[in-house]
């Protein structure tokens, strides 16, 4: 049947069309000019027989498309939305930044750590100075009235008072921000912590010389800590220490 050559013809027609092959049958047929109701000549019978009452050569002519469907798949998102979820702000970019949140706080940023502890000894050394040189020169005052520009000589026999007008000229340069005076800082301290403790130890004034050598170390150490826990530690050393020794000489 798929080799042989038919004629057709709608049953409104009276003359046969053909022959045709299985493939131009076919062709017809998707063109809709060939139904199932179509009549084909069978030799076999002598007859027109319709189509639609030929399985065989029905199946090859309408043969039975496939019919293509999509399987709805379930879509799973990764991010879900979430009742709790906070609104994240451009402050809490920052603070994240810096590790000042509660997420990020043990992440913090190293190097702004070290800055922090490094303005914390910008500002806790020149107060130390300052409290050191109100310890070293104002018990000495009388000693200051009595002093004129044409007689100085007086001066170096008050070592301390000379001690504090350093204090004060370093206190000044480090309230600029001018941390090249570390170097001569860390001398002033070693130095001062000898000259305050001989002088106090001579005098028999322990509490004193303990006071000056807590706050010397913290000067001391005020120019070197680069991070938080030394640099408030030294701060308060140094803060402290010399704050004692100022309250101690004046009133004493």
């Amino acid at each position: 049947m798929e080799t042989q050559k038919l004629y057709f013809r709608n049953p409104t027609e009276s003359e046969a069309r053909g022959p045709f092959s299985l493939q131009q049958i076919t062709d017809l047929a998707e063109a809709g000019q060939i139904t199932r109701d179509s009549l084909f000549y069978n030799p076999d019978s002598d007859q027109w027989t319709a189509l639609g009452t030929y399985p065989e050569l029905f199946a090859l002519v309408f043969p039975e498309k496939k019919k293509l469907t999509l399987k709805s798949k379930e879509i799973t998102k990764l991010n879900k939305p979430d009742s709790r979820d906070k609104v994240i702000e451009v402050t809490d970019l920052l603070d994240s930044a810096e590790g000042r949140t509660e997420e990020t706080k043990s992440r913090a940023n190293p190097e702004i750590a070290m800055m922090r502890a490094v303005r914390i000894g910008m500002i806790a050394a020149p107060i130390a100075l300052v409290a050191a040189a109100a310890a070293e020169i104002i018990p000495s005052g009388q000693t200051l009235a009595s002093i004129n520009l044409t007689n100085l000589t007086n001066l170096t026999d008050h070592p301390l008072v000379l001690l504090g007008l350093a204090d004060v000229v370093l206190a000044f340069f480090l309230a600029l921000g001018v941390s090249a005076i570390y170097p001569i800082l860390r001398f002033r301290a070693t130095f001062g912590l000898g000259l305050v403790g001989l002088i106090l130890h001579a005098q028999g004034m322990p509490l004193p010389g303990f006071a000056a050598l807590i706050g010397s170390a913290g000067i001391y150490f005020c120019t070197l800590a680069v991070s938080l826990v030394p640099a408030i530690t030294a701060a308060a050393a140094g803060i402290g220490g010399m704050g004692l020794l100022a309250f101690l000489l004046i009133n004493a």
